[in-house]
């Protein structure tokens, strides 16, 4: 049986180098604006007349975003533009996100598409939903056995 001389710094060495891939690999994802870059958070709601749906997506005006509602699902979709101003001697360091986003949402229940409102404020977009008739008078008959 041969002996094999085990090296702790070659190995780290290996770690690091496929570490910086992975990296690089996530930082060139955020430059095209892929989904990995910029996915705005959302929160849904529902009463028994409407579905509320808020997304976060602040730094955008409201003609930058397009919203498309069918009978079960709203897709929204924008992008995030950076606007730069930087001079020869300063540096620039930011956690921001920027790029394009799509966001398909599925709805449980179907909804009045043709009677949708939105809202854009404080860098919230408020969409309310209004639910079709035949979903608010849904009565299911259960049989035992």
């Amino acid at each position: 049986m041969a002996l094999i001389r085990w090296q702790p710094y070659s190995e780290m060495d290996s770690l690091q180098r496929e570490m910086n891939r992975l990296f690089d690999r996530l930082t060139t994802a955020n430059q095209r604006g892929s989904e990995a870059g910029f996915l705005p958070p959302a929160e849904m709601s529902e009463t028994p007349d409407a579905i509320h749906l808020k997304l976060e997506v602040p730094g955008m005006d409201a003609k930058d975003i397009e919203i498309q509602v069918s009978a079960d699902s709203v897709a929204i979709s924008g992008e995030r533009k950076s606007v730069s101003r930087t001079n020869a001697e300063s540096e620039k360091r930011s956690e921001f996100r920027y790029g394009s986003f799509r966001r398909v949402i599925p709805l449980k229940v179907r909804v009045q598409n043709n009677n949708v409102s939105a809202e854009y404020k404080d860098g919230i977009l408020h969409l309310t939903l209004p639910k079709a008739e035949e979903e608010k008078n849904k009565v299911v008959k259960v049989n035992i056995g």
